[in-house]
């Protein structure tokens, strides 16, 4: 397996237990009950759970640019030691950025998040 791809599993992971950690903050704030209704009128959970919850809804959109840009450089045979760096830089700045987004760390967290598209433009420049 390439190793752009076993980390696009990693990142998958990541992003799986970034829904755990979400989940349980909100079932924290509002109860199972509620979180199993229909959710209609629920208030955004706030805390560390608001920021777990967008944490995870940010590595969601996240996901899909790396998913695509890695299948893409795999499919086209246009892997190489620049789209490995940049799978890299992607997914170790993913764990950062999950980290500090839950410590609420503002302005590391928007460093750290430029760090990962950074990782994300070095795959595009390899595959066009």
């Amino acid at each position: 397996m390439k190793p752009e791809l076993a980390l696009l599993l990693w990142s998958v992971l990541l992003t799986f237990v970034q829904m755990l950690i979400a989940v349980t903050g909100a079932t924290l704030q509002v109860g199972l009950p509620t979180l199993a209704g229909n959710r209609e009128g629920l208030a955004p959970c706030t805390g560390w759970a608001g920021r777990a919850a967008r944490a995870h809804h940010n590595m969601l959109e996240s996901l899909v640019l790396f998913a695509v840009l890695v299948l893409v450089a795999v499919a086209a045979g246009k892997t190489n030691a620049a789209t490995l760096l940049g799978a890299q830089l992607f997914v170790w700045a993913r764990v950062v950025y999950a980290a500090v987004y839950l410590a609420g760390i503002p302005w590391l967290r928007t460093g750290v998040w430029f760090v990962s598209v950074v990782g994300l433009a070095l795959i595009f420049c390899q595959v066009v």
